[in-house]
Formats: structure tokens, sequence, C-alpha cells
């Protein structure tokens, strides 16, 4: 086993009144974020997708395995077959799988079986979970944390997307076995999100909801447990 290497990390050290003032314009930024169904057809170019997908493979790991695989698709031919897949099994989904209370809950945000953005929008990116690596012998090697750490991409992307001025959705057909059939991907990767990538469409309208305040999401300095060691 060879011994672990370290390089010098010495961030910047802010003044507190710098930094609040980032971190509220940050939060200012990302509170306008919305998940968007209604797409532009204007063409992104790759680079910002890149960019965007850099952005994401920052994010911290499991064993540092980055078990994650971004596929773009912008041929029309692909997302065509994409999309019928998706609504079929969305259509299953809604019509025999889900149950009344799940279908309750989705009624406010206006969602149904069919996704006509899938073919508008100029862009999907597929996130695959890497269930499984490989040495550099070729060997199997196991990942920790897969989902955890690819969750964390998926939001690092989210975050990129939207500071950029691109729309995207989080879309999680059930089941999604079709998008490795449809993009050639191996039997130790799963399909995690399938993300439209797009510029939000003129007329685009978003649900009007509310985010939970933060004495509903935070809580500080928690009293043990009573009779908790």
């Amino acid at each position: 086993m060879s011994e672990p290497r370290f390089v010098p990390f010495r961030p910047e050290q802010r003044p507190a009144s710098e930094m609040k003032q980032r971190a509220t314009a940050f939060y200012e930024t990302m509170r306008a974020r919305r998940s968007v169904r209604h797409f532009s057809p204007d063409p992104v170019p790759k680079e910002l997708v890149e960019l965007a997908i850099r952005a994401a493979a920052t994010a911290p790991s499991g064993a540092n395995r980055q078990p994650w695989k971004f596929v773009a698709v912008s041929h029309p031919e692909t997302k065509r077959e994409i999309r019928v897949a998706a609504e079929r099994e969305e259509k299953l989904s809604y019509e025999t799988r889900m149950p009344p209370e799940w279908i309750e809950a989705l009624e406010p945000l206006g969602t149904g079986w069919q996704k006509p953005y899938l073919e508008i929008v100029p862009w999907i990116v597929v996130v695959f979970e890497e269930v499984q690596g490989k040495t550099e012998e070729g060997q199997a090697r196991k990942n920790y944390y897969v989902k955890e750490s690819v969750g964390i991409a998926c939001g690092l992307f989210i975050t990129a997307l939207h500071e950029m001025g691109l729309a995207t959705l989080t879309h999680t057909p059930s089941p999604m076995g079709f998008l490795r059939d449809i993009l050639g991907r191996p039997a130790n990767e799963r399909p995690y999100i399938l993300f439209p990538v797009g510029f939000p469409a003129p007329d685009a309208t978003v649900p009007d909801i509310e985010r939970k305040p933060l004495d509903e999401v935070a809580i500080w300095n928690p009293k043990p447990r009573e009779g908790a060691t």
C-alpha cells in the first residue's frame, strides 16, 4: 500500500463582513432557482454543459472514488428515443404504480406523464452512479457511499447551471433501466437522474410554491434525549 500524499491547503480567510456579503449574494441567487418544465429550443454551447460537469465533478466522494458518469446528449434521434421510453414508464407509473396519496401530492406541481421538453431542450444529461469501478489492471473495485457522492455532484451540477443562467429539472422516471440501454452504458453503472438542460421558454411558468422557513429546517444545539449516553 502506498503512503498517502498531501499538498498545502491555504484558502484565503476573509473578513466576516465580506463572508456575510458573499453568502447573502449566493443565497439570493439560489433562492431564485426553480425546476423548469418549459424550455426554449435555443442552442446551448457544449462548453457551458462541459463547465457545469466540471464543477459537478469537484464534489467530495467516498474514498475519492468519484463514482459518477455524466452522459450528455444533443442528437435529436436519441432525445426522441429517451422521450418515448420515459413517457412509456411514466404513463404506467401514473396509471398503475403510484398510490393515490403520491398523485395527490403532485397535483400542486401540475406534473403528468407527458414529457415533451425531452425533445425540445437542446441537451439531456443523464447522470449514472458507478456501483463498481476498475483498477488499473482492469479488476472490479468497490466504490463507497455511491448514492451520497453522486447526489452531492448532482447538486453542484444544478447550482452551476443556475449560476450561468440555464435551467434544468431533476427527472427520475421509474424504472430507469432503459437509459442504460439507449446510451450504451455498462452493467456497473445505474441511471441516477436525468437532467434536461437549456434556457427557460420565454413564456415559462413554474408552480407557485413556498419553501420552508429556516426554523423548520434548521435545529440549533439540540438537547440529548432523556436517558441517552
